[in-house]
């Protein structure tokens, strides 16, 4: 995995964010529509969480990932 892939799946999720009524998802639906392993999934949540993008919060026993 390179910087530039890792860009590249944080962008994905940054548009399903986007495209996502509330702008909010469970790590779950974000797996399951972005189509990422969940090593790329957690490589682009940290991508977006360093840039200030996004948020984390917990809600029973997913990780809810918000755009801000």
């Amino acid at each position: 995995m390179t910087i530039e892939t890792i860009g590249t799946y944080a962008g994905e999720v940054f548009k399903a964010l986007e495209t996502a009524d509330t702008h909010i998802l469970g790590l779950k639906q974000l797996k399951k529509v972005t189509k990422l392993k969940k090593d790329e999934l957690m490589s682009a949540i940290g991508w977006l969480g360093r840039e200030g993008k996004i948020v984390l919060t917990e809600d029973d026993e997913d990780l809810v990932v918000k755009l801000v």
